[in-house]
């Protein structure tokens, strides 16, 4: 089955539109929404109801911690410019929305592959996978041997091999990777809606479970719109800057 994997949309309703025209044109059979559905963008309740209609056609969705802000209370290290988004989108969003949000799960599991926002280690506790220890730390913790997770807003691959030893690799544009079933791997497929990796394109992923063959994407979409939107909004204007500049 080809599954296509989306984390960090982030409100942004032409990222995302662009990314499941994307997928649906590459038959994607299948799709994981890995949290951070709202937060940032000007569009959440477009976003939700979105994401809400493939759940219900059969893809899964996990918790984000910017879903989780709105419906509870932002977390302590969240800074203030996206404190200030989450009041706004809180009062944006229907009641059928916010209990959306509100029953994600933290975690998914399905054909010996996690699905989590953050890390698998303590997925609540938000931790950035950032390098090897968190990768090692998280991959551990599951017993699946592949790991998808976002968080991070960059794309990047880590495994870990037989013997214990880690590698990891940065893709770059359209990157194809096979997945060996001897390793384990954790897969960050990089942010639909807020990349950071100097690339405004949106990330997102395809992968295979037949085959094992991992594919990221870069797709351009109008991201001049999306800002426009954040800033007609009255939501932070350096939000809608960075969106220029994939940072």
């Amino acid at each position: 089955m080809l599954i296509a994997v989306l984390t960090d949309i982030h409100a942004n309703r032409e990222a995302l539109a662009a990314c499941l025209a994307h997928a649906e044109e590459r038959k994607a059979q299948r799709y994981a929404f890995l949290g951070d559905l709202v937060g940032y963008g000007a569009d959440p309740g477009w976003v939700v109801d979105t994401v809400m209609d493939y759940v219900e056609r059969g893809a899964f969705a996990v918790l984000g911690n910017h879903d989780a802000a709105v419906t509870a209370a932002p977390g302590k290290h969240m800074n203030p410019q996206a404190r200030e988004v989450v009041e706004w989108t809180r009062a944006q969003l229907n009641e059928k929305q916010l209990k959306f949000l509100e029953w994600l799960p933290l975690t998914h599991e399905w054909n010996n592959c996690l699905f989590v926002h953050a890390t698998a280690a303590e997925p609540r506790s938000w931790e950035y996978v950032a390098g090897t220890l968190e990768a090692i730390k998280s991959m551990y913790a599951t017993r699946c041997r592949i790991t998808f997770c976002g968080h991070v807003h960059e794309p990047a691959l880590y495994n870990l091999s037989p013997t214990g030893k880690v590698s990891s690799f940065v893709p770059t544009g359209d990157s194809s990777i096979p997945l060996g079933t001897q390793r384990r791997w954790l897969v960050i497929p990089g942010s639909v809606g807020q990349p950071r990796d100097g690339n405004p394109a949106a990330c997102y992923a395809l992968f295979d479970d037949v085959t094992h063959e991992l594919i990221y994407f870069r797709v351009p979409y109008d991201y001049e719109t999306t800002a426009a939107k954040i800033r007609e909004a009255g939501l932070p204007q350096s939000i809608g800057n960075r969106l220029e500049h994939g940072r």
